[in-house]
């Protein structure tokens, strides 16, 4: 016990017999949950398995690992008031290839852009389940279909990617001319093409129907005009 804490070694529960240290080893190494029949056929001795179980789950239940039992099938877990910590560290480790940043750096300043276009700006073919993994982060989404032979997926950002970034809008973004004033990017070796030609497409949505509503008052007036005339 001494060398243990020394070592700095996680101390089991030591007040075990045999054969509940087999029921625990056997459940601990399991890459699934186990039901009663499948632990009785591993241990050495026949005993009261349901029993054991019951013990081992008193033993637990004040640790950060529960052994839990659903659906007669019995496992152990992160303890449920914990598992918010794991959900935060699994955030932290999880990081974006280059070939994922790149893509999202496309739609962003390209958007809608549709699969061909993200691979003929990057100058290679997707690798897999890149799309997929910024979809996943729902940070990108699927946007209508281009009006071309074959009808290919668009893609657009979202309103999750602008609120994860704190965005108030596309326009926000930096243009190519202000990562390079700042140092960020090397403006004499990136690929211009992937910051688009800085109009956004859902801006510019919003300006194409400010277009309309101003057209149709310019008709209004032009024809309240030829009416005086006559």
């Amino acid at each position: 016990m001494t060398n243990s804490k020394k070592n700095n070694i996680l101390n089991f529960p030591s007040n075990l017999n045999e054969s509940e240290r087999e029921v625990e080893a056997i459940v601990f190494a399991a890459a699934e949950p186990l039901d009663l029949q499948t632990i009785e056929s591993k241990v050495s001795k026949k005993n009261n398995i349901k029993k054991i179980l019951e013990k081992l789950q008193i033993v637990y239940e004040n640790r950060g690992i529960n052994l839990v039992c659903i659906s007669n099938k019995w496992s152990f877990r992160t303890a449920s008031n914990l598992s918010k910590l794991m959900s935060k560290q699994k955030t932290v480790e999880k990081k974006l290839s280059k070939a994922a940043l790149e893509t999202l750096a496309i739609i962003t300043y390209n958007q809608p852009v549709t699969r061909a276009e993200i691979e003929e700006i990057r100058g290679v073919a997707f690798g897999t389940n890149t799309l997929e993994i910024l979809m996943e982060l729902e940070w990108v989404k699927p946007c209508g279909r281009k009006d071309v032979p074959g009808k290919p997926i668009q893609y657009a950002t979202t309103d999750e990617f602008l609120s994860h970034f704190n965005l108030k809008k596309l326009s926000d973004l930096p243009t190519v001319d202000e990562l390079g004033s700042a140092g960020l990017i090397d403006t004499t070796s990136v690929n211009s093409e992937i910051f688009g030609k800085g109009k956004f497409y859902k801006e510019t949505e919003l300006e194409k129907k400010e277009n309309i509503y101003s057209n149709i008052d310019e008709m209004l007036n032009s024809t309240l005009n030829n009416d005086e005339k006559e």
